[in-house]
């Protein structure tokens, strides 16, 4: 026994394979860059706002893992300490991303966001293992068409040869422009009909990005070299290539690719493509005032009865209807008889009762005082008065000013005038397809949206560069 187990000692050691069922690092990464292509897929215009830059950064660390993952079969627990650390904070991020977009709000996407920071830290760790490298990509963001949201002519088709003509091949680009008609912008003939949009400058920032030959980039079918400086990577790219949607944000991937050491990596980069018309917006104002309204209280009539050689009173006090008071300076007492008896004579100048208002009255209420009282011994008096007295009342009336739907625009500001008055506003947002509400009419800047205020008017600028 003791042999043997000598025997089993001077074996060199054997690695043991993944447990099964559990998946290697790189069947992983498979599923992984899966995932991020279908969360890319699902993005509408608000997700590809809110969500570019951790889309971006689970873009990068995926193609980090995967330049790096070239040994088949291991497992998590057998790759590095920060490669492991990379896994982990691809995954948080992925599902966080996930989670933004079948839950949308403000909480989802500052769970994004903290995600993201994680995976770029651990981004930032494999700076170290001598492996290629995307550490940032500017801009993120392609501007719009200078002259996209512009009146517009379809070309014309071009002519048919005839049946007898002789055919020559067209090269291979005039071919792809025959056989997809564009759209132009209309000009007079005194205009040149020259491309005013400038292309766009796209830098690449990482640690060995110079391989073998010259890196490339590809943005749907265009291919261009870089031009290389230290750390970085330069392209000029028409802005052309960038499919434009009038209305809508759009997400144009970019693939880097390089050779070292004999093998091709790539690094996959999305852009926000701004559409040709930013969007449009509408505030609504409820103004509120209030209008006096008046009307005539004529008050029941009392009654007081003397008896013979006594004095009565009677003192009532009446208060307004609701929501209504009394104009105490718009009233009157009114007397509406007097009356004395003397041996069953009637008389009235035998009554010297009076009406008159209370002095001690609440000042929401009109007191009436109502006396008889007998003129001579032995009289009997009764007196009937009432009083009359103007209510008023502040009516509330409302009114509600609606700009209507006012279109954005990239090279114009919008003026929406402002009622100073205005109890309640509502303003509404509509950006890249995505409607947004504001109770405030002074939210803070939107992406890519400046909202200020001039006087009595919100001032609103589509600003390309207001990069969220």
């Amino acid at each position: 026994m003791r042999r043997l187990l000598v025997l089993l000692a001077a074996l060199p050691a054997i690695s043991l394979p993944a447990f099964a069922g559990e998946p290697a690092a790189d069947e992983q990464l498979v599923q992984l860059r899966s995932e991020r292509s279908a969360l890319q897929a699902r993005a509408d215009g608000a997700a590809r706002l809110a969500l570019l830059q951790p889309l971006r950064i689970a873009g990068f660390l995926t193609d980090a893992l995967s330049a790096r993952e070239t040994s088949a079969g291991r497992t998590l627990d057998q790759l590095p300490p920060q490669r492991r650390e990379a896994f982990a904070a691809l995954t948080a991020l992925n599902d966080a991303v996930k989670e933004a977009l079948a839950r949308p709000g403000e909480r989802a996407r500052a769970r994004a966001g903290e995600a993201a920071d994680r995976a770029a830290r651990a981004l930032a760790a494999l700076a170290n293992d001598g492996q290629p490298l995307v550490l940032l990509a500017t801009p993120s963001v392609v501007p719009p068409r200078r002259g996209g949201g512009e009146l517009a002519l379809v070309p014309r088709e071009p002519p048919v040869p005839p049946a007898d003509a002789v055919l020559h091949a067209l090269p291979a680009t005039q071919q792809a422009d025959r056989a997809t008609p564009s759209t132009v912008r209309y000009a007079p003939e005194f205009v040149d009909a020259t491309d005013e949009d400038p292309a766009v400058k796209i830098e690449i920032a990482g640690l060995r990005l110079a391989g073998d030959g010259p890196a490339t980039l590809s943005i749907g079918g265009w291919r261009g070299e870089a031009t290389i400086a230290p750390e970085r990577l330069h392209f000029s790219v028409p802005r052309g290539v960038f499919e434009t949607d009038a209305d809508r944000a759009g997400l144009a991937i970019g693939l880097l690719a390089l050779r070292r050491d004999g093998r091709l990596v790539t690094f996959e980069m999305p852009f926000l493509v701004l559409p040709d018309r930013p969007g449009s917006v509408a505030l609504d104002q409820k103004l509120r005032w209030t209008v006096p309204e008046s009307n005539t209280l004529l008050s029941p009539e009392i009654v007081v009865r003397a008896p013979a050689g006594e004095t009565r009173s009677l003192r009532r006090c009446f208060d307004p209807p609701a929501g209504w008071r009394f104009d105490k300076k718009d009233r009157r007492v009114v007397i509406v008889e007097r009356l004395g008896w003397l041996n069953d004579i009637s008389d009235e100048t035998l009554n010297g009762g009076t009406v008159e208002f209370a002095a001690d009255e609440k000042p929401e209420q009109v007191c009436l005082t109502v006396s008889a009282k007998p003129v001579t011994g032995g009289a009997r008096t009764a007196t009937i008065g009432r009083f009359e007295a103007t209510l008023t009342r502040d009516q509330t009336q409302e009114k509600t000013v609606q700009s209507g739907v006012r279109a954005l625009d990239w090279n114009e500001a919008l003026r929406l005038p402002i009622e100073p008055e205005a109890v309640e506003r509502k303003l509404y947002v509509r950006l890249f397809g995505s409607v947004r509400e504001f109770d405030d009419p002074l939210p803070g800047n939107l992406p890519f949206v400046r909202i200020t205020r001039e006087d009595n008017a919100l001032v609103l600028r589509a600003d390309p560069s207001a990069v969220p």
